[in-house]
Parts: structure tokens; sequence; C-alpha cells
């Protein structure tokens, strides 16, 4: 983070993401200020919180990419929830503290990924170690006596040797038995009343040596137990006390929550219906995004310095409507531009994970060249913002069921095992797509 300006993180957002400048800026302003915080010393640091962002656009604008593209770039924990899907407590569904229990349980994950790709190739090393002991077993006793110095000399010659052979490969499709830990009690999900829904208890660590693992001997090739002994040993080699204290650091300082849909939970109530438990799930919402205690189990997480990026399309409600204590917690909002037939045409052809870069290669691995002409590309940007238009506004989405209609036969006849290259032109765009986007009930069907 420390070589990430707002600038170069903004450039970096660039390589995937069309236009949005303004969301842009605004997010790599709030990523750039959670490391100036983390520099600051003193009583200053905690005193300074977030400024949470709700960005205001229509579908397939981007919200949700810049999101997840920002997490990527501070390797932060990053989590993506529907605010719809959550519920007021009391109400059937799911409480808003799973948010954190989710958040956490992600970033254990991500910390533990790092920590085994440290000790990897000490776990290759041990994993070894123990194929060859079941392979060739040196036993320093016979009868009872130590073998003499000569004997284990010529083992341990004959052990190298096998080593050296093992290490080439040699062994692969060999068959061993090795012994799998099974748990003796499963997993088990907790559920209560309030604020324990989905909280994960696993029996093993709240009892530990009073239910003891339980060995299974399994038998396999050197190359599969391999897998699992790497598993096994990288999990001796990893503080997991350690693990857990920096998962939780992570989350506190640099979690990032996506919460989608925000909108679905504002606007008007009859007070009674599906409708009634909106404003309680924004009130459920506003202590978490405050800053509270959450428990998991994994301890105590404090959310005052997790970010919070809000989105959502606003079309039958506005940010406004909001109960004002949490409006005040999202102190930036960006509304985001509609994209236009230009920005398709980038989009399509810009990006490092480009729509057409994704098709050539997925056709690529059946040995078909697919080539596009500049007027075919224009033509499809110019067929997307048309029905954008004339139909429901799904911004670049619209791309992936022109492209999937396009392409349609091509995909399917491509299996053939003959190279050869393709080219679409306009009139290729024009022949299949026509008649779709002159019908408007067809065009609202099937694109």
């Amino acid at each position: 983070m420390e070589d990430l300006t707002p600038k170069q993180i903004v450039t970096e957002l660039d390589r995937y993401i069309i236009g949005q400048n303004r969301a842009k800026k605004a997010v790599a302003i709030a990523l750039r200020n959670r490391w100036r915080r983390q520099n600051v010393s003193g009583e200053m640091r905690e005193e300074i919180m977030p400024n949470n962002i709700i960005l205001i656009g229509s579908t397939g604008v981007g919200k949700t990419e810049i999101a997840r593209r920002l997490a990527n770039l501070a390797n932060a924990p990053f989590i993506k929830v529907e605010a719809s899907k959550f519920t007021e407590v009391g109400y059937v569904g799911r409480d808003v503290e799973s948010i954190i229990r989710d958040l956490v349980d992600l970033s254990v994950s991500m910390v533990q990924k790092e920590k085994e790709a440290e000790v990897i190739q000490k776990a290759e090393e041990m994993a070894n170690e123990r194929i060859l002991d079941i392979l060739f077993p040196v036993d320093r006793k016979k009868d009872g006596r130590e073998i003499d110095t000569e004997r284990l000399e010529r083992l341990q010659r004959t052990r190298e040797k096998l080593k050296k052979k093992l290490l080439k490969g040699e062994f692969e499709s060999r068959l061993v038995e090795v012994d799998v830990s099974s748990e003796t009690m499963p997993f088990m999900q907790v559920f209560g009343p309030i604020g324990m829904e989905e909280m994960g208890v696993n029996l093993q660590d709240l009892f530990g040596s009073a239910i003891p693992k339980k060995q299974k001997r399994r038998k396999t090739t050197v190359e599969h137990a391999r897998k699992f002994l790497i598993g096994e040993e990288s999990s001796k080699l990893i503080d997991h006390d350690e693990m857990v204290k920096e998962s939780r650091d992570r989350v506190e300082n640099s979690g990032i929550v996506f919460l989608d849909e925000i909108d679905k939970i504002v606007g008007g109530s009859s007070g009674t219906g599906p409708d009634v438990s909106r404003e309680g799930v924004q009130r459920d919402i506003l202590p978490i995004v405050e800053g509270s205690n959450v428990v998991t189990k994994y301890g105590v997480i404090k959310t005052d310095h997790v970010l919070f990026i809000a989105a959502g399309a606003f079309h039958s409600s506005k940010p406004a409507d909001m109960i004002p204590e949490l409006q005040g917690r999202f102190p930036i909002r960006v509304e985001m531009d509609n994209l236009s037939s230009d920005d398709f045409i980038k989009i399509l052809t810009n990006p490092d994970n480009a729509l057409i870069k994704q098709y050539q290669a997925l056709l690529e691995t059946e040995g078909v060249t697919l080539k596009f002409t500049k007027g075919a590309i224009k033509e499809i940007a110019r067929t997307a913002s048309e029905v954008n238009d004339s139909t429901e506004n799904i911004g670049a989405r619209r791309l992936h069921t022109i492209m999937t209609t396009l392409l349609e036969d091509i995909l399917f006849d491509a299996s053939t095992g003959r190279k050869k290259v393709i080219n679409i032109t306009r009139d290729n765009v024009n022949e299949k797509l026509d008649e779709i986007v002159k019908d408007q009930d067809l065009s609202r069907y099937i694109l």
C-alpha cells in the first residue's frame, strides 16, 4: 500500500474498468487514507474513522467491480453482500452480524494461504521424508538390539538413492498406505434467536483432547499421498494463534464490506407485508457501520475501522430516504455515469479482461482464431446501447447477452478439432442481431 498513491490506484482500476472517474477517485482516496491512518502515531490513530461511500447508479456500470478490484489491490479481506437478504432481528432470516463473521472467515482463509506459501518448501521436504519412511523404513534396532554402524550406513545410502528417484517422480503411481485424521464429531452449526445464526462451533476446538482425533488408514498413490502430507506438515509449521491474530487485525484495519442493493431496504413501508422490516434492517446495519463489537468464533471483532462501500440503483428511492443516522455514516456519495456506445467499444477491447479477449481465449483452446473488425465492434456497441435505451438499462451486462447470441453458432460448432480463422464483420453482426433488435418483444426476452 505504501507504493500505491491515489493516482496509481486509479491507473490500476483503469486496467479493468472503463470510465467512472469520479467513483475511482473517491475509492482511491478512501483506500489511501487507510494506509495514512495506520501510519498516524498516538491516540489520533484511533480517532480517524473511514469515510464510507455510496455508489449510485444502474446495474452493470461497474459498482461491484470497482470495490472488488480495490480489495485485490490492497490485499484486504473483502466481502460482497446483498442488503436485501438480511432481516430485522426477530424475523426469520440472516442477521447483519453474519457479514462480519463471514469477513473474518475469509480473512483467516486468506492469511492461511499466505502462511502455507511461506512454508511450502519445508512442508514438501518433510512430506517426502514421510513418504520415504513408508516406502523404505529404516529400523535402527533388530531383535531389540542396535544394528551395527556399517549396516546403518548402507541403509542410509540406499535411502538416499531412493530419495533421488522419488524426487524425479519415479514412484508417483506406486500405492502406499497413509493415516488420515478424521473428525469423530462433525462441524456443527448452532441456530439460535439473536446473534447466534450461522455461528459455527467446532466441538473439536471446544473440547480439545477430550474428543481425540480418529486416524483412518487409506491406500492411495504417492502423488495423492504427498498432497495430503504437505497439507498436514504445513499445518504443523504454521503458528495458528499468530495466524488468527493477523486475520483479525486485517479485518479490523483493512476489511472492506460491499453492501449491494442498499436501495432495496430504503423506501416507504406501509407497516405490513414484506416491506415491514426494511427500516429495521437499516437500524441493525447502523451499529456495524458506526462501529461495534461482533462476536465471532475467532474472538470479538471491532468494526470501527472497516470500510463500507454501499451501492444501489435508487430508481424508486434516493439516499435521502435512508434513516438519518445511516445517511451520516456514508458521507461520500458518487453518482455513476450511464455507459455510452463509445464506452461499450472500450469495454469490449481495452481492459485486460475485455469481453472480446475472453471469447478469443475460449475459442483458442479449440484451435479457432476469432477476429473482429472495427466495424463489427462498433455495431455490437451500438446495438447494446440501443437495446439498453429501448428496454431495461442493464449497462455492460448487455454486452454478455449480445456476444453470446452473436457467437452461439460458432461456440456450438467449434469443437471439430480443425484449426481455422473466423472473422466477424459488421454484416455478420447485422445479419445475426438485426431482426431481434427491431422486434421489441424479441429483444426484451433474448437480449
